[in-house]
């Protein structure tokens, strides 16, 4: 099921001012929207019914009433669930309060990601990582915690797989990188200088191209090969990048998982073998 809510609040910052003012009546009028057609709306913001269906199409809607009826079916599914005040932390917060709201954004990030799966698109990234001789994995920042992560799970059933800490070295992976392999990019904006460069290097070489980012047009977006859509409820301290960081490990998480049922027999077996025994003394003994 699209989602127009969710894709409503996760391209608020990646649109132009004309196609932002329709955004922001949409989010905080969307009952309103439902009586009315795509010339009322359009009026009520003040701007061209163009205007409008371009925005659901960016959406990855077919038009406004296609847009309309997935709002009806939101609204419909939630309009008796009751959510928490989702209010950012805030400088009196006590430790119980910011444990609830991180936790809520945790978990509200993770449920609006599974809503904008396209398990199609998943199912072509496991193909790719299934038939590709290695994985390059590239990302900055947080986005490179990630990228860790994602090679300590391949190396571990045998997959080879690279990573690099800095970006020199991510642009000579790009650099080596061939038809027969398989870029995975994290990018929460699509729009790091230094991760175009290498995506850029990447479709140079004809090598397929991952991109694990928000649900925005960018930069990455349109060049890579297939794009996996994450959300993220970021706190105020955005430089931890902390929701958005753990959508992104889910989606990591789903493709390595995906790729394991697809090799089974062969996973397990390598699974077993670099298993580290953890030797744990207590009292001595």
């Amino acid at each position: 099921m699209k989602n127009p809510l969710i894709r409503l609040r996760e391209i608020h910052n990646f649109v132009g001012n004309t196609e932002r003012m329709v955004v922001e009546f949409l989010l905080q009028n969307p009952e309103e929207v439902l009586h009315c057609n795509i010339r009322e709306l359009a009026a009520r913001v003040y701007v061209s019914p163009a205007t409008v269906i371009r925005l659901c199409k960016k959406l990855g809607f077919d038009g406004y009433r296609d847009f309309r009826q997935a709002l009806v079916y939101e609204l419909a599914l939630y309009q008796n669930n009751e959510r928490m005040d989702k209010n950012d932390v805030e400088r009196d917060d006590d430790i119980e309060s910011i444990v609830e709201k991180i936790t809520y954004k945790n978990m509200t990030s993770l449920e609006e990601t599974r809503k904008l799966i396209d398990v199609e698109k998943v199912e072509k990234c496991v193909e790719l990582l299934c038939s590709c001789n290695h994985i390059f994995l590239f990302g900055m920042g947080a986005s490179l915690c990630v990228a860790k992560d994602a090679y300590l799970k391949f190396l571990r059933v045998n997959k080879p797989c690279f990573v690099a800490e800095d970006w020199h070295s991510q642009y000579i992976l790009a650099q080596n990188s061939t038809s027969r392999d398989v870029g995975i990019f994290i990018s929460y904006s699509g729009e790091t200088g230094e991760m175009i460069r290498c995506l850029e290097q990447v479709r140079a070489n004809q090598t397929p191209a991952i991109l694990i980012t928000r649900f925005a047009a960018s930069t990455m977006a349109a060049m890579a090969t297939y794009v996996l859509f994450t959300s993220a409820n970021e706190s105020l301290f955005r430089s931890g990048a902390t929701s958005s960081r753990i959508a992104q490990l889910n989606m990591i998480d789903i493709l390595y998982t995906a790729y394991a049922a697809a090799n089974y027999d062969q996973c397990i077996s390598r699974l077993n073998i670099t298993h580290i025994e953890k030797n744990i003394k207590i009292d001595g003994r």
